[in-house]
C-alpha cells in the first residue's frame, strides 16, 4: 500500500464516527487515492455522482481530517475516471503532449455543412490566438465535437508555440477547484494557475451560471486574460444570451468575440464520419452497413463513435461479419426506435436531486418542503420528456399515483412560460442526464 493509499483508508476509518456505513458504503467505497503532495490527496471519486456528493456534503469533513492528521490545513482533488487521472498525471509532469493528442485534431475532424463555421472559426483562433475572435464561444448539443475543436486547438498551438501555457477546465471543476482553494487559503496559487495562461480552454462554461463566487472569480480571470491579450476559448451547450442565471456582465463578454454553434451532423457528414471513424481504427464497413448506422444514429458523433467500437469488438473478439446485421445488433442500445435510447426514471431523479443538492432519496421521500415539491415536480416533468413510460409506470417510479405525476407535469408546463430560470435548469438537468 503506498503512502497515499495509507492515509486515505485513515480518512475513511475517521469518517466512520461521523458518518453512517450505508454513506460510507454508497459514496467511498469506490474511491482511491491517486496522489500525494505537499498539501492535498488526490482521489479518484469512482464516478461522477459520488465526486458530486462528497463535493457538495462531505468534503468539509475530508479535509477536517487529513489536518488532523497532518496537523496543517490539508485539501482534498477529486478526479473521476482514467482520462482526468491521466490528464493530471501529465499536466503534474509537465508533459509537453498534454492536451496535444493526435486523436482530436483539425485534421481528424470531420467537416459539414453543421460544424463548418465553428471549425474555421477554431483554426482561426489557433493560426492568430487572440487577434480577430477573442473569446471564441462555440456552443451545440452534446456530442457533436465542441470538445473536439477545443483539443485541436490546443494541438495546433503546442505545434506552433511548444512553450505556451495552455489551461483547460470544465465549467464544474473551476467551481469544485475555487470552492477546495477557498477552504485551503490557496486563493493566490489558484489565481496564478488561471490567470497566467496563454490560451484557456473552458468546456461546458453553461455550469458556472447562478454560482456567484465562481462567476465573480472567472469575471477577474476572463479580464486579466483578455487585457494581456491572451485568447480565450469557451464552449457550452446554449449561446449566451440563454444562459438566464449568468451574470449580465459575463454575458456581454463572451459575446465580445464570436460566436459560433454546431448543429447535429446530416447524413451526408455522420457517413463520412463513420467511414472516418472506421478507417482509425482498421475497420472496413460496407456501404450498406455504413448507410443503416447513418440513417438510424442521428443525435451526435459520440454514439457514432460508441458504436464502431462496438462493431470492432464483435468483429475481432467474436468474427461477426461487419454487415447490418451486425450493425443493428450493435447499435441496439442507442437504435432510435429503441427504448434503450431513454434514460430511466432513476437517472433522472438522481440527476434532479444532485442539482438542487438534495440527499439522495428526497425525491421519493414523502417530504414535503417547498424545494422538494418543486425538485418532484421537475424530475416527473423530465421523466415524462424524456422515457416513454406511462403516467402508471412513471407513478411507480416516483411512488405516487398516476394523478400526482400528471398534476406535477401541469405545473411545470404552466411555469415555464414564463420563468426563464426554470427552462434553464431544465436545460441543464437534461443536460446532466444524457450525459450520464
Amino acid at each position: 500500500m503506498s503512502k497515499a493509499d495509507d492515509i486515505w483508508a485513515k480518512v475513511i476509518e475517521m469518517m466512520r464516527m461521523h458518518l453512517t456505513d450505508v454513506t460510507i458504503s454508497t459514496f467511498f467505497s469506490d474511491t482511491r487515492a491517486v496522489d500525494l503532495t505537499d498539501n492535498s490527496i488526490v482521489v479518484d471519486a469512482g464516478n461522477v455522482v459520488a465526486r458530486d456528493v462528497i463535493m457538495s456534503h462531505y468534503i468539509g469533513l475530508v479535509e477536517e481530517c487529513l489536518s488532523e492528521l497532518f496537523s496543517i490545513p490539508y485539501g482534498c482533488k477529486l478526479l473521476v475516471g482514467e482520462d482526468e487521472i491521466a490528464a493530471y498525471t501529465a499536466n503534474k509532469a509537465g508533459d509537453p503532449n498534454f492536451l496535444t493528442t493526435n486523436e482530436f485534431t483539425f485534421e481528424t475532424f470531420v467537416v459539414g455543412s453543421s460544424n463548418r463555421f465553428a471549425h474555421a472559426a477554431a483554426m482561426a483562433v489557433a493560426n492568430e490566438p487572440a487577434v480577430s475572435y477573442n473569446p471564441l464561444f462555440i456552443h451545440g448539443g452534446p456530442g457533436l465535437g465542441k470538445t473536439h475543436l477545443l483539443y485541436a486547438i490546443a494541438h495546433a498551438l503546442r505545434q506552433k508555440r511548444p512553450a505556451a501555457k495552455i489551461v483547460y477546465i470544465k465549467g464544474d471543476e473551476f467551481t469544485n477547484e475555487l470552492i477546495a482553494a477557498i477552504r485551503a487559503g490557496k486563493n493566490m496559487e489558484f489565481r496564478e494557475k488561471y490567470r497566467g495562461a496563454d490560451l484557456f480552454l473552458v468546456d461546458d462554461i453553461q455550469f458556472i451560471a447562478g454560482k456567484d463566487s465562481t462567476q465573480e472569480e472567472f469575471f477577474h480571470t476572463f479580464n486579466t486574460l483578455y487585457e494581456a491579450g491572451k485568447q480565450i476559448v469557451l464552449t457550452s451547450d446554449r449561446p449566451p444570451k440563454e444562459m438566464v442565471r449568468l451574470e449580465d456582465r459575463l454575458r456581454s463578454r463572451f459575446e465580445w468575440g464570436l460566436i459560433a454553434d454546431i448543429q447535429p451532423p446530416d447524413l451526408e457528414t455522420r457517413v463520412a464520419i463513420i467511414r472516418n471513424k472506421a478507417s482509425s481504427v482498421g475497420l472496413d464497413i460496407s456501404d450498406a452497413a455504413v448507410m443503416f448506422m447513418a440513417e438510424n444514429i442521428t443525435a451526435n458523433v459520440r454514439q457514432i463513435e460508441g458504436v464502431v467500437k462496438k462493431i470492432q469488438a464483435f468483429n475481432r473478439l467474436l468474427g461477426e461479419p461487419v454487415d447490418v446485421d451486425t450493425v443493428a445488433k450493435a447499435i441496439k442500445d442507442i437504435f432510435v426506435e429503441s427504448p434503450g435510447m431513454n434514460p430511466t426514471p432513476d437517472i433522472i431523479i438522481e440527476e434532479t436531486e444532485k442539482y438542487y443538492s438534495l440527499e439522495p432519496g428526497t425525491i421519493v421521500s414523502s417530504s414535503r418542503g417547498k424545494q422538494t415539491a418543486q425538485a418532484r415536480h421537475v424530475a416527473a416533468y423530465l421523466a415524462r420528456n424524456l422515457t416513454k413510460l406511462s403516467l402508471p409506470d412513471l407513478g411507480a417510479a416516483f411512488g405516487r399515483h398516476h394523478t400526482t405525476i400528471m398534476h406535477s407535469i401541469e405545473i411545470i408546463e404552466a411555469q415555464r412560460k414564463s420563468d426563464q430560470v426554470l427552462d434553464s435548469d431544465l436545460k441543464d438537468i437534461t443536460f446532466n442526464v444524457k450525459n450520464r
